[in-house]
């Protein structure tokens, strides 16, 4: 078996994909044929072919709740073009500043009374783009909106749906938009920037300006029954065209003393702590690190004083925690 058919029937595996595997047994048989193994191809077939038990689905066809009802394939190698996350997978806690709080909150109330607002000739915002820097949140907001609107997530893995075949990677992302269509789902365009780069920043004009054209054109005609969530790390990266496709724009920040603090005891709410704990102190350390760094910094404290066979979470085990993150962050900036 040949190292990408392997790579393929482990993801499939992984992602609980029936449908893949099926596909990608008929095609290990016929390799194997080609190759020359006759009778353990059709030893395989016939393993294939004896009657399948019952069992329950592990495919992604679920539907569950509305969600959707079939994962859309890459056309070339039938692989899932996306994940589906459901709502018993979701991260949805955030500690936001006010304002960018209050946007995530208009998503969320105009789709809720979508109907009342079309009695008026008015519609949702349905598309959005989160930008930000790496670790504030952008991914996790894709996941609360879907959360609290009642929605799953359909996450687009661009590893399979880039190809180097002529329109390919563009016939990909129309089947996806397709997808979302027919079942209602919060689609997510995770790191969008790594299809949609500018058109003028780049001497390609080959299928990575192609797969942005289509990107631009699909979002035009977008009317898809759920949301449309982009993120980026380098919104200056994106081309310029692709802005005014979306209906609302803004920023995830870096949080500020008030979030880190309320992170941090979040955090280890399920913990006991060792008074007095300086939390002032601890919000001076981690002025200006993301969000995701401020969660891991506490859950490495607490599973320090757990592993230590200590009861309570001490200042110590919170200072270390965070001096170990910022090395560790440091080391992968090169500084």
């Amino acid at each position: 078996m040949n190292a990408d058919i392997l790579k393929r029937v482990v993801r499939a595996i992984a992602e609980g994909s029936q449908k893949d595997l099926d596909r990608l047994a008929d095609k290990i048989v016929e390799s194997e044929r080609r190759t020359g193994h006759v009778k353990l191809a059709a030893q395989l077939e016939g393993i294939l072919n004896q009657p399948k038990r019952h069992r329950a689905s592990i495919s992604p066809k679920a539907d569950i709740g509305g969600s959707l009802k079939e994962l859309p394939l890459s056309r070339r190698h039938g692989e899932s073009l996306a994940t589906l996350l459901t709502s018993e997978s979701l991260e949805h806690h955030m500690v936001l500043p006010p304002a960018t709080e209050e946007r995530f909150a208009r998503i969320e109330s105009e789709y809720a009374a979508k109907d009342r607002l079309g009695l008026y000739g008015l519609r949702p915002r349905k598309t959005v783009l989160l930008y930000g820097p790496p670790g504030c949140g952008k991914s996790l907001g894709a996941k609360r909106l879907s959360w609290n609107i009642g929605l799953p997530l359909m996450k687009v893995r661009f590893d399979v749906l880039i190809s180097s075949y002529f329109g390919e990677s563009a016939t990909n992302l129309r089947a996806i938009f397709i997808a979302a269509k027919e079942r209602p789902c919060v689609l997510l365009l995770d790191e969008c920037d790594f299809i949609a780069r500018s058109r003028t920043n780049t001497k390609d004009i080959g299928e990575a300006s192609r797969i942005v054209n289509a990107l631009l054109q699909l979002m035009e005609e977008y009317d898809a029954p759920g949301l449309l969530v982009a993120t980026t790390n380098v919104e200056s990266s994106l081309d310029s065209a692709l802005f005014r496709r979306f209906d609302d724009v803004f920023m995830v920040p870096l949080p500020g003393p008030s979030e880190i603090k309320k992170l941090l005891r979040m955090t280890l709410s399920t913990v006991k702590l060792a008074e007095p704990i300086e939390w002032g102190r601890l919000v001076e350390h981690l002025a200006g690190a993301s969000a995701a760094m401020v969660v891991k910094a506490a859950q490495d404290a607490a599973k320090a004083a757990v592993l230590g066979g200590r009861e309570f979470v001490t200042q110590a085990n919170l200072q270390q925690a965070i001096s170990e993150q910022q090395r560790t962050d440091a080391s992968a900036l090169g500084k």
